[in-house]
């Protein structure tokens, strides 16, 4: 039987015959988006893993050296030396398309001269401080290109996970009951043809018995 009340005629099955083949070509090309779309996160995963690695090892070294620093500085020298940065630093903001979905891409930009990575005197600063800023220098793409790589995960995975739930609605849902609605009108269809077969053999059977009667 078919899922609702539907029309048992020849043109509703040849719509529901086109629909059945719309939904069956794009159920396919949504898997192949969903399977290259899976290759391209995995991907940036293994790339994710392999940044944050690199991240915290490098702000784990700068860490050090700040609690060096302010151990022999002093917690209030400290503060005064970084108080006023002479860089400055701007950020570009672009998008690539990756499976139609649109993600972000990140470069930053360096304001400076030669020299003005450290904004204090080295007087009476402490090598540690030296240190420390060169280890946050050194992770500050790495970072950035780890924020940039989140958040493709980020939209990668709502992707796939939309694509997903329509590869599935296709393939239990408007493909089953489509063949179910095909079956259902052929099979009346086919009914409709063998009782109009049957009575056409009734009305032959009455003209043929009347001509008989006449004849005699």
């Amino acid at each position: 039987m078919a899922g609702k009340t539907i029309n048992p005629t020849r043109m509703e099955l040849t719509r529901l015959k086109g629909r059945l083949k719309t939904a069956v070509r794009g159920h396919k090309l949504l898997k192949d988006k969903r399977d290259e779309m899976m290759k391209q996160f995995l991907d940036v995963v293994r790339r994710n893993r392999e940044l944050r690695r690199k991240v915290e090892e490098g702000l784990q070294r700068a860490g050090a050296s700040l609690s060096l620093a302010a151990a022999v500085m002093g917690p209030e020298m400290l503060e005064q030396s970084l108080l006023c940065p002479k860089a400055r630093v701007s950020l570009d903001v672009d998008f690539r398309n990756i499976m139609s979905v649109n993600v972000p891409e990140y470069a930053f930009h360096t304001e400076a001269q030669q020299g003005d990575l450290y904004p204090y005197g080295f007087a009476q600063t402490s090598g540690e401080l030296d240190a420390a800023l060169d280890d946050i220098s050194a992770v500050f793409q790495d970072m950035l290109e780890l924020a940039q790589v989140e958040k493709t995960m980020q939209l990668l995975a709502q992707e796939i996970e939309k694509t997903r739930r329509r590869v599935n609605a296709l393939e239990y849902v408007v493909i089953p009951e489509a063949q179910r609605n095909i079956r259902y009108i052929s099979m009346k269809l086919d009914e409709n043809e063998r009782g109009n077969t049957t009575r056409l053999m009734k009305v032959k059977d009455m003209v043929l018995q009347d001509a008989h009667r006449y004849s005699t």
